[in-house]
């Protein structure tokens, strides 16, 4: 069974990973676990944990129990108290953490619950905090850094992060490596930031593919194409480049374009700027409820159509 490693985090990389867990494909994921908003930051700084958000989501992306489980595990409470805000799921990741020792076999035990085709892996055990440096200061803290791209000249780790050993051994065994929609800066690039993940990525056997956002993300990747993206993917990556971009060739209707646009200041990423990678390119969204998605099923199966063709 071909052998794929995911690096990502948020809403793209849980639905290209429910589409991926349909397919005959050994997948491993990889989790920055330097998220600190919501009730990841709030459980992040009360128990001194790393961030449990990312992780929670994907786990129910590849869940193989019944609707309901699922249901109960998304649930987050919604009155007022001490569990405002907070979905189950992280409540249960951050309960195992104690329970069982660490975030990694929190992890594990959460995936057996869920009966999770494949391997889920926090990129470290520790808590992390992203830091981005400008001319005017450091922004700490990946909201922060979110805001203030546009003024950041480097961003980096508030401390050098040891990556969990299981993550190096899996790239190394990997056939193809994917780096997943998401937060361009502060969900795909916190794994680029690790010395030890760039090194073993300039040693590994696969090619690398990006499958790209479909919109732009405010104050992140305003004005981007995809090429764009490859560009700061490369950048991060060093002595690797990015071998395969599946992107979307589909065209999203107006009154859709201009509802982004005026509503959320964000624009689609259009299929320009890609110098030296392969391309793959189809319709790959689908609406949901007037908001553009990938389309699981297609896009998983443009990734494994190209293993397929490519063995």
């Amino acid at each position: 069974m071909k052998k794929i490693v995911v690096f990502g985090g948020g809403t793209g990389l849980s639905c290209v990973l429910s589409g991926l867990k349909l397919f005959p494909l050994d997948v491993t994921t990889v989790i920055a676990v330097s998220d600190n908003g919501s009730s990841t930051g709030v459980l992040k700084e009360e128990l001194n944990i790393p961030a449990v958000g990312d992780i929670g989501k994907v786990l129910l992306s590849m869940a193989n129990v019944d609707s309901d489980f699922v249901n109960l595990m998304g649930y987050r409470f919604s009155k007022e108290g001490s569990l405002h805000n907070h979905p189950v799921r992280n409540i249960m990741l951050a309960a195992l953490i104690d329970t069982k020792g660490s975030l990694a076999e929190a992890t594990k035990y959460m995936a057996k619950l869920l009966q999770v085709k494949g391997t889920v892996l926090p990129l470290t055990e520790e808590k992390v905090d992203l830091v981005g440096e400008g001319d005017n200061g450091s922004f700490i803290g990946e909201e922060c850094v979110s805001e203030h791209i546009k003024d950041i000249k480097r961003l980096y780790y508030d401390h050098d992060v040891r990556i969990c050993e299981e993550v190096k051994d899996k790239i190394l065994e990997a056939d193809l490596i994917i780096f997943s929609p998401g937060s361009l800066y502060t969900s795909i690039l916190p794994h680029l930031l690790s010395k030890e993940v760039v090194e073993t990525l300039k040693v590994a056997k696969a090619p690398l593919m990006y499958i790209s956002n479909l919109v732009t993300q405010p104050g992140e990747t305003d004005g981007y194409n995809v090429g764009d993206h490859v560009d700061v993917l490369n950048h991060y990556l060093k002595d690797r480049k990015i071998d395969i971009v599946i992107a979307n060739n589909g065209i999203v209707d107006e009154h859709i374009r201009q509802r982004y646009l005026d509503t959320e200041g964000k624009t689609v990423v259009s299929l320009e700027g890609i110098k030296d990678a392969t391309v793959i390119a189809d319709n790959i969204f689908s609406i949901d409820d007037g908001r553009i998605r990938h389309d699981a099923l297609k896009t998983a199966y443009l990734v494994f159509s190209y293993m397929m063709n490519n063995g």
